[in-house]
């Protein structure tokens, strides 16, 4: 029931469900997430052991269906899932790559999925080495990377091969470093943080979709830090998400 109640609305939002398979064998992963409007951590319980998507595996893999995409966004989560959701998230990565698709990673890190840190740690470098452009945020590049700055982090993972690294500052902004240059885009003001979760998908959907929009770094990490002010300021993971026409007429 869960499953075709998510095919539904998302299929609502104009997203491609057609590769979706529903199974009576597993339950569909799920989230709880405690209410809150004051800024701070909201209490989140998962349950995804066993889910239908942690069965997902290499034979799960559509070369064809998969290359009709000009990019891939990936993160760390689906592959911490489960033993073969690990290599069947670096195939499709490496696959895209190669055949010259754009390929964007967030670490978004899960330790509690992973058996140790240090699997995690290399497990996460080694799909960031997919990736054209890589998005972690300060603190959890710090862990991967052992740099203590954002020039560090972005450095580590361009010696690595990603074309773009940014780094996500919190309301401070963010910091780049592309082929064409490195800087600073700073954040924008926000009179009252409600609800931290989404912030950091809210900035990878702007930097993401002005890069495929053919934007410069800088103006596509500032749509990043718009959209990721947003975020904070309501209640949900997509609420402040804005549409179309919002963004024409954001100040960016």
């Amino acid at each position: 029931m869960m499953g075709r109640y998510l095919i539904r609305e998302m299929s609502a939002e104009g997203i491609d469900c057609s590769q979706v398979a529903l199974t009576d064998a597993q339950a569909t992963g799920f989230m709880i997430k405690g209410s809150v409007l004051d800024g701070s951590d909201p209490p989140v319980e998962y349950h995804r052991k066993g889910s239908a998507a942690s069965h997902m595996g290499m034979n799960d893999l559509d070369s064809a269906w998969l290359l009709s995409a000009r990019h891939l966004h990936a993160t760390g989560v689906f592959a911490a899932i489960s033993p073969s959701t690990l290599p069947l998230a670096r195939q499709s990565m490496a696959l895209m790559r190669a055949a010259g698709r754009s390929v964007s990673f967030d670490p978004n890190l899960r330790p509690t999925l992973w058996a140790s840190p240090e699997i995690m740690v290399d497990a996460i470098n080694d799909l960031a080495t997919c990736a054209d452009w890589v998005l972690p945020g300060l603190e959890e590049g710090r862990l991967l990377t052992g740099e203590t700055t954002a020039e560090g982090i972005a450095r580590f993972y361009r010696e690595r091969g990603a074309r773009l690294v940014v780094v996500k500052l919190g309301s401070e902004g963010a910091y780049f470093d592309g082929e064409h240059g490195s800087g600073r885009v700073p954040g924008f003001p926000v009179g009252k943080v409600v609800d931290t979760v989404g912030a950091g998908d809210g900035f990878a959907v702007g930097v993401i979709s002005a890069l495929l929009a053919g934007c410069d770094v800088p103006s596509a990490v500032r749509r990043g830090a718009w959209i990721g002010a947003r975020a904070v300021q309501v209640r949900g993971d997509s609420e402040g998400l804005p549409t179309l026409a919002e963004l024409a007429a954001a100040p960016l």
